[in-house]
């Protein structure tokens, strides 16, 4: 008896044998992806300067997605100068404006170097989460700019 309230609830959630494929198929999918990166901490009392500064950097992840995005293709300045922008971006944003730093030029350049390290550290995540993590403001832009990207690349190859 126990089974079949079971199959009655499953039976809600995948009303025919598609949903329940399409489901195994997902799942699946999701169980090949590369296993997430876990932070393991103790003795943050006090601390909340470093431990915010290790969150923002992801313990030292964003910069060798940088490192190994971009290689030598940007100057150790400019990957500091973004990796800092990942980091910090209202305060960076900010400081490189009172620098005159920002301009047309610099938003393009920058944008489309955002866009590449976010196709390198979402390569482990269904678009889903993907989708889900972004500013449900800019989630429609930013998709479109990682798909555009994307083609072209293929397009150049």
């Amino acid at each position: 008896m126990e089974l079949i309230n079971y199959y009655k609830l499953l039976s809600k959630e995948y009303p025919n044998i598609d949903a329940v494929s399409e489901e195994i198929i997902n799942l699946s999918a999701i169980l090949n992806l590369p296993k997430g990166t876990e932070h393991f901490m103790t003795d943050l009392h006090g601390e909340f300067e470093s431990f915010n500064h290790v969150i923002r950097n992801a313990s030292g992840t964003v910069k060798r997605k940088i490192d190994l995005t971009f290689g030598d293709t940007l100057s150790e300045k400019e990957k500091k100068d973004l990796a800092s922008l990942v980091y910090y971006p209202k305060e960076k944003l900010n400081y490189f404006k009172s620098k005159n730093l920002v301009n047309d030029e610099w938003y393009e350049k920058t944008i489309y170097n955002l866009v590449l390290l976010i196709r390198k550290v979402s390569y482990k995540y269904t678009r889903s989460k993907v989708r889900k993590a972004l500013p449900e403001s800019f989630d429609y832009i930013i998709e479109e700019l990682m798909q555009e990207q994307e083609e072209l690349e293929s397009k150049r190859k």
